[in-house]
């Protein structure tokens, strides 16, 4: 059994961004948590994982090294996609976490984004930082089989992995199941296997503060400044883009949402707030808004933030639900 006058356990920490960025939505849009997974807490929690799975102090379970992989829009895609503040802020993050990030470019095919290479440039990664930092653990986020041969050849060289890991699914705003799970393989061949959905949810139920601080617990950073525009006295249509206009919210989904304005409801989704928690948004809430155009050259709303309802006039008989809604304008299928 290891004791106080062991050596330091050496952590490197690699994560598969695409795989870490969905497990944060869900604990964010489906999760009852609503919350964003905070990598400092994380951290932590990693830190007193390994400690327990080594028969350690934690003072002497230190993460030594920790990467970053993912697939990433290029600037002018991210531009039109309003990713551009997003993709800013998670660097923002990383970089004072201290967490290297590589980037490779998303590519197109058959008319989709698609990431490829991510796998085989962490595994490389993984491996040679392993032999040259000699690290003792390495803590993979990932759940794809692909990193199998990264697990098998780590073990060669006498570094141990632990594996975290989440299984759940749910429904997405297109009607569709999603399923999130890691490979039986990358199971089978761990040191570590660490079922995360269960460690959290344990925790969240007995208010365990390791567990709690693995969440975010501040509102998300927003992409512009507050203005303070001329108050309305009622609904205002859309009209070109830049179009400032107020209206009530008809639908919300899973991270995205409808603002009344016929013929064509406009969509939103939680990167285009300008202000606030998407996650405290109610159905009926009325909204300020910029008329904008999304990929499809469609009208969308952009810059959204909850305001006052506005004073109506007693002969204004306005009904954000009347009869000119159309149910087609808030299929998903307008993404």
């Amino acid at each position: 059994m290891n004791q106080m006058n062991s050596p330091l356990i050496r952590i490197g920490v690699f994560y598969d961004g695409n795989y870490f960025l969905k497990i944060s939505d869900y604990y964010y849009f489906q999760h009852d948590r609503k919350a964003r997974i905070s990598l400092e807490g994380l951290h932590e929690f990693i830190r007193h994982q390994v400690a327990e799975e080594e028969d350690v102090d934690v003072r002497l379970s230190q993460i030594i090294d920790a990467h970053f992989f993912r697939g990433r829009l290029s600037a002018t895609e991210a531009r039109d996609k309003d990713r551009l503040f997003h993709d800013r802020l998670l660097d923002d993050i990383l970089m004072n976490m201290g967490i290297s990030t590589h980037y490779m470019p998303l590519k197109t095919r058959d008319g989709r984004l698609q990431e490829k290479g991510i796998d085989v440039w962490l595994s490389l990664e993984a491996l040679e930082l392993a032999i040259h930092k000699s690290f003792d653990v390495v803590v993979l986020i990932a759940g794809d089989s692909d990193y199998a041969p990264l697990i098998k050849k780590l073990n060669t060289v006498g570094t141990r992995v632990m594996l975290l890991n989440w299984d759940f699914k749910y429904t997405d705003f297109k009607g569709e199941n999603r399923v999130t799970r890691a490979s039986q393989q990358l199971l089978d061949q761990a040191t570590y296997p660490v079922q995360m959905h269960e460690i959290i949810d344990q925790g969240l139920s007995t208010g365990d503060e390791l567990v709690e601080s693995m969440f975010v617990n501040t509102p998300e950073p927003v992409a512009y400044p507050t203005v303070k525009p001329v108050r309305p006295t009622g609904p205002t249509a859309a009209g070109p883009v830049g179009t400032v206009g107020i209206s009530t919210i008809k639908n919300l989904k899973n991270g995205f949402g409808f603002v009344v304005m016929p013929p064509n409801n406009l969509f939103f989704s939680y990167a285009d707030m300008a202000e606030g928690d998407f996650n405290e948004l109610r159905e009926g809430d009325w909204v300020e808004f910029t008329v904008g155009r999304n990929h499809r050259d469609e009208d969308c709303a952009r810059n959204v933030r909850k305001v006052e309802a506005p004073e109506m006039d007693e002969n204004d008989e306005y009904d954000p639900q009347d009869e000119h809604e159309h149910e087609s304008a808030d299929s998903p299928e307008r993404l």
